[in-house]
């Protein structure tokens, strides 16, 4: 999987860029600078690492406002001092989230290779959560239910907890009954001396000026005091699913070499996977060739318009949904509006800011991918729908070696038609959720996962032999039945799940098994049920 350049690759580009610009501060250079303290900020965004992200996008903004023209460079010495400061700081607090992000980044590591040992499958999460604030009986339950999910809990009270070695975690700030001053005071602190740190604000007015201000003063996310446990819990759990990133991949179109050039470097820099193609007349091919997430393409080429090329890719339905933006010097509106109404999605103009191409590429891919998703997972959980479970199970064993085998096991919740009769759809919605959730954090990420439908589970362990599969998944079932949901009157209960395993034959014919997998998974699932639930049953093949 080609993925987008780490946090250090990015920091060392940022590093270079300032340097040539300190040694020759021309207005390319600064460009340059630009998009790497770019790239820097995207890459926070999308690892929801606020306090870092905080520090670079005011960086970024004082380039942008900086960044005129070849007459704007060099800037002043001492607007070139506070940049460096600026730079030096930012660099400083990049290498400490690299370098001590520990546990956290190796269980997440763990969990993405695919040639680990069937054992390495049963992991815990090393993320921390620290409380802080009101300390009572909620607390307490919230540190509890965290606990079956594998993450670690530290209640403190209003004390501001030393930051752990890593300067990472989770910080659940409780503001409660006290006022204003004091709760903000403490989240200021929190930020400036934990500026790694994940906050949360919980028990918020429900009011939009308390909510700005927190916000504002650095905080995370903010939850209304009207949020349930549950709630709680899903944001903890949703800020631990931030996944490594696919590489971005765009076909440029445009007869110019010069321009294709610059293009594909602002781009490049990004980290993202480009083609170049100056034959328009080939787009057909190259698009099947190379998949392409979105087109950058000239509006004026020798062979053909970029409209006629947007209108011939758009008689594809396979290309429909492939976003399509125009670069040109074209300044009439009037041909503008008529380029997008006939297949584009944007209209950049030349010259353009090489910041403002990557931002809208983002932007456009991110939309792009999202759709994707949404055909191709359940919109409840995020796991595999049906069809794509079954396309993921059947791409695993045909991907299968000699003397390699593969489990498939079938999760029903017990008695779900009950939990939805007397607690209502959506705690049902949040116990299912709840499943997917411990699911995800317990397998490797190379495992496959889906929602097959209702309240039942499929999931493929490849290169995982019949007791292993059992272990692994007891576990699960284990800790599952020990989370406590709150029904829509407040009362407490538990649920649990019932398993069915089936494993394939060894060695090539297991390719063609998966049909049977599902049938013989499917049985020892009633097997199970039959027997009493809350249970694993192993299917005899």
């Amino acid at each position: 999987m080609l993925t987008t350049p780490s946090l250090p690759q990015k920091e060392r580009a940022l590093q270079l860029a300032w340097a040539r610009y300190l040694a020759y501060p021309n207005f390319e250079h600064f460009v340059e600078f630009s998009l790497a303290v770019n790239n820097c900020t995207d890459a926070l965004t999308q690892q929801s690492q606020t306090g870092l992200h905080h520090v670079c996008r005011q960086l970024e903004q004082q380039a942008l406002t900086l960044f005129g023209d070849e007459s704007s460079h060099p800037v002043a010495k001492d607007i070139m001092c506070s940049l460096g400061e600026q730079i030096a700081r930012l660099c400083e607090l990049l290498r400490r989230y690299h370098d001590n992000e520990g546990e956290i980044t190796e269980e997440r590591r763990a969990r993405q290779r695919p040639d680990d040992a069937p054992t390495a499958l049963i992991t815990h999460n090393a993320q921390q959560v620290f409380l802080v604030g009101e300390h009572g009986a909620r607390q307490h339950e919230l540190a509890t239910q965290l606990g079956y999910f594998g993450i670690s809990v530290y209640e403190g009270g209003w004390e501001l907890p030393a930051p752990n070695p890593s300067g990472l975690g989770v910080y659940l700030l409780d503001v409660g009954e006290q006022p204003a001053t004091r709760w903000l005071s403490t989240l200021q602190q929190l930020r400036e001396r934990i500026p790694l740190a994940h906050i949360v604000c919980l028990g918020m007015p429900n009011e939009f000026v308390a909510m700005n201000q927190a916000l504002q003063a650095g905080a995370d996310h903010c939850m209304a005091q009207s949020a349930s446990l549950q709630q709680i819990l899903s944001q903890v759990l949703a800020h631990e699913e931030t996944e490594e990133q696919e590489s971005y991949r765009v076909l440029i179109i445009e007869d110019s070499r010069t321009a294709a050039h610059v293009i594909n470097r602002a781009l490049e820099e990004r980290g993202t996977l480009t083609q170049v193609l100056y034959d328009p007349l080939q787009t057909l091919s190259v698009i099947r060739q190379f998949q392409p997430e979105l087109i950058l393409m000239d509006m004026y080429m020798p062979s053909c318009t970029g409209v006629e090329v947007a209108r011939v890719i758009r008689q594809h339905d396979e290309f429909l949904s492939i976003p399509i933006v125009y670069l040109s010097a074209e300044t009439h509106v009037g041909l503008q509006v008529e380029a997008l109404r006939l297949g584009g999605d944007q209209f950049l103009t030349k010259p353009f800011n090489p910041v403002l191409v990557n931002a809208v590429v983002k932007s456009k891919i991110d939309r792009y991918r999202a759709l994707r998703h949404s055909m191709q997972n359940d919109s409840l959980t995020g796991l595999l729908n049906h069809i794509s479970s079954q396309q993921a199970l059947a791409a695993a064993l045909e991907r299968l070696r000699d003397g390699e085998s593969m489990a498939v096991a079938m999760l029903d919740i017990d008695h779900f038609k009950q939990v939805n009769d007397t607690h209502g759809h959506p705690v049902g919605d949040q116990v299912i959720r709840s499943l997917a959730w411990l699911l995800k954090q317990r397998l490797r990420r190379s495992d496959i996962i889906g929602r097959y439908g209702g309240e039942e589970f499929v999931v493929g362990l490849a290169r995982a032999r019949a007791n292993n599969a059992e272990e692994i998944l007891d576990r699960i079932r284990g800790d599952f039945s020990r989370i406590v949901f709150y029904g829509a009157d407040g009362h407490p209960f538990r649920t649990s799940f019932s398993v069915g395993v089936a494993v394939c034959a060894e060695g090539a014919s297991a390719k063609k098994e998966l049909k049977g997998l599902l049938e013989a998974a499917d049985g020892a699932l009633y097997k199970a049920k039959r027997q009493g639930r809350n249970r694993v049953a192993l299917a005899r093949r």
